[in-house]
């Protein structure tokens, strides 16, 4: 959602009127084959009163918004404007790639819009969209401007809003009473990303009477499609993957990025193994359905692990067992990360003493192998309700704890369960929801706030960052009319297309 046309009320220093001056209806509407919007004036009036009653404070809190705006309209053109360069050297191939502004291009490439995600961005996009014309209308107010109407308008297939102020009133504006009009709606999203941020660390302790944060992963879904279908159920709670101890989301996709570097790293480091089995697919047809095929090894001698030069001479696989997972995870665990601490507390330099022997999971390059940890809530809000806080926790793990292994992509895995940090005191479940829709709706309307004070911010056309900088220039007195206005078009017409040709290509980065 952006929000296009601004207020149509600017200032031009002219003759011309461009709002209508007599009464309107409270509400109006106009529909053409590309445009449409809606019309209302309902609030004017108590809009404007609330303005006047408190006229001084809020002149007060816009002024600092115009520094904050005018800091804004110089810091973002001057960073598109590096972007620029930087993409121009690297097309010419004189430096490497780098990530572009704020890593708008990861952002926009690892976006997932579902349809309950879509909800989400529709509605904070209204609301911020909101937040950003009503600081508008109240600088308005306080200056003294009645504002004509508010209007929700389609233009093709781009959404928006727009505050209309009466244009003899702003012309006998001065400048920085004006330029606290044009900077309000920048400012008002700033200060609501600072809310949003503030709320989003602040849910715990709101929420902390009815839940409890942070002890583990709660699962709010697990679609018919995911891996995990039919082994995890909804409010179950996720408490370790590969004895990983997982508290909040934020661990939950550490972890998984975590073990996913380290099957790379393991199926790279994987020596070949010499089986009698045609093309190589052993790990497709060596072991019946249910089994998964480990390869052991006598001794991994931890010196020569750690000579490059010599690891794979000194790996030594020699027999494939097909083996059940969840008899395998009751094993002492000989995991890649501590080998060296095992084998100190062996006291020899292998990995494995002579009457042992350590297994490893044969797969594709990519895949997983990772064992996770889970209860059902019921079972642990009965645990911890008939014991202590000291004795629950051993008791818990007899009783509720419960192990499965998955094998495959741990971050399709990761991503086809919806999971939440929060979990209900009562098992009633239909509260186990709110704390991450709020959640949601507190993320998106930061980024979406965002999204419009960088945008309004920019020199271009239509955007509040075209009336703040005629506004601006107005303040240089050595500049007759015609040379503001032409500074002002060059300006406008060098900032739309560096802005178009910025988005362009982070979009172009981002798909590809």
């Amino acid at each position: 959602m952006l929000e296009y046309g601004g207020r149509r009320g600017e200032i031009r220093w002219s003759d011309q009127t461009l709002l209508p001056l007599r009464p309107m209806k409270q509400f109006s509407g106009t529909v053409s084959c590309w445009y449409c919007d809606f019309k209302f004036s309902a609030l004017n009036e108590p809009l404007f009163r609330f303005g006047r009653r408190h006229s001084r404070s809020l002149r007060a809190w816009f002024s600092i918004g115009v520094v904050f705006s005018l800091a804004a309209l110089l810091g973002v053109t001057l960073i598109i404007l590096c972007e620029l360069v930087r993409t121009t050297l690297v097309c010419a191939g004189n430096t490497s790639t780098g990530n572009s502004l704020f890593g708008l291009a990861s952002v926009i490439g690892g976006l997932h819009i579902s349809l309950p995600n879509m909800v989400y961005l529709c509605l904070s996009s209204v609301i911020c969209v909101f937040v950003h014309e009503l600081g508008h209308a109240l600088a308005a107010a306080s200056e003294g401007v009645h504002v004509e109407y508010v209007a929700i308008f389609l233009a093709v297939l781009f959404p928006g809003a727009l505050v209309a102020f009466n244009h003899s009133s702003l012309q006998a504006l001065p400048v920085v009473a004006s330029l606290r009009i044009y900077c309000a709606g920048i400012w008002h999203n700033a200060a609501f990303c600072v809310g949003c941020a503030l709320a989003l660390v602040l849910l715990p302790f709101i929420f902390s009477p009815f839940y409890i944060h942070g002890e583990s992963l709660m699962v709010l879904d697990v679609p018919s499609m995911s891996p995990l279908y039919g082994y995890l159920s909804r409010h179950d709670l996720i408490f370790s993957l590969d004895g990983n101890r997982i508290h909040t989301t934020e661990e939950w996709k550490q972890t998984i990025t975590m073990l996913t570097e380290q099957t790379y790293s393991l199926s790279s480091d994987q020596p070949s193994v010499n089986l009698n089995v045609e093309n190589g697919y052993w790990n497709q047809t060596y072991c019946p359905n249910e089994l998964i095929a480990f390869a052991s090894m006598t001794c991994l001698d931890v010196e020569k692990y750690t000579n490059n030069a010599n690891r794979n001479n000194h790996q030594r696989r020699e027999n494939i067992h097909c083996l059940d997972a969840k008899d395998v995870i009751k094993l002492k665990k000989c995991a890649y990360p501590n080998f060296k601490e095992q084998a100190l507390t062996n006291g020899s330099s292998c990995l494995c003493s002579e009457v042992e022997s350590c297994l490893a999971p044969m797969q594709l390059p990519g895949l997983g192998w990772v064992e996770i940890t889970y209860s059902s809530l019921e079972c642990h809000s009965r645990r911890r309700s008939l014991f202590s806080p000291e004795k629950h926790s051993s008791s818990e793990q007899i009783s509720c704890l419960q192990t499965f292994v998955y094998v495959g992509d741990l971050i399709t895995m990761a991503n086809s369960i919806h999971l939440t940090s929060y979990q209900p005191r009562w098992t009633i479940y239909f509260m186990a929801y709110l704390p991450n829709l709020l959640e949601k709706l507190f993320t998106y309307a930061f980024h979406v706030s965002m999204v419009l004070a960088l945008l309004n911010s920019l020199p271009v056309f239509f955007l509040d960052g075209e009336y703040i900088l005629e506004a601006t220039l107005h303040c240089f007195g050595s500049l007759n009319s015609m040379m503001r206005q032409s500074v002002r078009r060059c300006c406008l017409l060098v900032g739309t297309s560096f802005s178009a040709c910025f988005i362009l290509q982070t979009v172009f980065v981002s798909v590809s």
